[in-house]
């Protein structure tokens, strides 16, 4: 692995990159965001498939004290919160692909990209699309679709795990549905500085497909392409990398069956990075089953090799907490009292990893004990 510092001559600074030697498996690692600016980036060098564990994604600690603005339907299942906070302060800044974490009423912590203009710092944004609970949503973003103007709530971060480069040769990005909350900020950025990019926009149906109109504003007469499924049918991941500008970095957001179409045809020579990110839990790769024992209760939950320890847990105690299921916010941590650890998460530190362990990633060998 080398770092490679990206260097800009523009005003804005920006975050450094990793590169990865080529060699080995792609991981599955998710994609949201987190605090201020992090010092490494995650993607795969089209010259060939390549790949590395994502850097640690560091805490931010700080709380932000905010009331809702506006609230606003964009389409039947997506919402969006604008914020001002309480004390009348400016936000702090941010780089586009942050997100921030939500606490809610009900105490549930769940992450949502900032699809506002980072350079107005006199407001947040997130755009939440309702998932119901018998689909796999977890109740976080059906309680965001109950709030109202003028409701006080805290924001954790911003934080930065999707962090937006300098490419000279230009952007391609490729959205998906709700995969274009992050996109969003990364379009007003580029066309403000006038680089050279490509958009393809899909979804199911033009009613589905939050922001249109706001997006035809942002990118004017610039190369768009709306795609949704009932008019052009399955996009196809060829076709989508044939309008990349040459030696384009390409930035994608939506659902895994996308994102994996994309990442089948690097390397191509189109492509100099891909960076990509995904709002659904990754597929549990080169699994093991093992045993979990609970202290409090003596219970002892089997976890199969192609599900997490945090969905097994869930089956026979819903309680426990979890959020991002991507093994970087930290929500699901447990104090391991026994046994010895897989540790694929991305916040745990060196010390913490002796005697913790984040259930929505992490493996084990044999059976382990945890404080739950």
């Amino acid at each position: 692995m080398r770092d490679t510092a990206h260097q800009s001559n523009r005003s804005r600074p920006r975050t450094r990159g990793v590169r990865y030697t080529p060699g080995t498996d792609i991981p599955d690692a998710f994609v949201f965001r987190l605090f201020e600016t992090v010092t490494g980036t995650w993607w795969t060098r089209a010259a060939a498939r390549s790949a590395g564990g994502r850097p640690p994604v560091r805490a931010v600690d700080r709380d932000l004290r905010v009331r809702i603005r506006s609230a606003r339907d964009e389409t039947g299942d997506v919402r969006t919160l604008s914020f001002t906070r309480t004390d009348g302060q400016m936000f702090p800044a941010w780089d586009p692909g942050a997100h921030v974490d939500v606490v809610l009423p009900s105490g549930r912590i769940r992450q949502y990209s900032l699809t506002s203009d980072p350079a107005d710092l006199r407001t947040y944004r997130i755009a939440v699309r309702r998932i119901d609970e018998n689909r796999g949503g977890g109740g976080g973003s059906a309680e965001v679709h109950t709030l109202e103007p003028g409701q006080e709530l805290t924001l954790k971060g911003p934080r930065n795990a999707f962090p937006f480069i300098d490419s000279p040769r230009g952007y391609v990005f490729v959205a998906g549905g709700i995969g274009i909350t992050p996109i969003l900020p990364m379009l007003r950025d580029v066309a403000r500085r006038g680089d050279p990019y490509v958009l393809i926009y899909t979804g199911r149906d033009r009613a589905s497909m939050p922001f249109l109109d706001e997006i035809s504003q942002i990118v004017g007469d610039h190369d768009l392409h709306i795609w949704p499924d009932d008019e052009y049918g399955t996009p196809d991941a060829a076709r989508i990398i044939d309008l990349a500008p040459p030696g384009a970095a390409l930035y994608t957001c939506g659902p895994t069956p996308m994102v994996d179409a994309i990442r089948a045809q690097i390397p191509d020579p189109q492509i100099d990075t891909l960076h990509y990110e995904r709002f659904s839990p990754p597929t549990v790769v080169g699994g093991e089953k093992f045993t979990v024992r609970l202290a409090s209760t003596g219970m002892e939950v089997h976890v199969e090799s192609d599900e997490s320890a945090l969905t097994a847990i869930r089956r026979t105690k819903p309680g426990q907490a979890y959020s991002c299921q991507q093994g970087f916010c930290g929500t699901c941590k447990v104090r391991l009292l026994d046994g010895q650890v897989e540790h694929r998460d991305h916040v745990l530190t060196d010390r913490e990893r002796d005697d913790h362990m984040i259930l929505c990633v992490s493996r084990a060998q044999g059976t382990i004990s945890i404080d739950a």
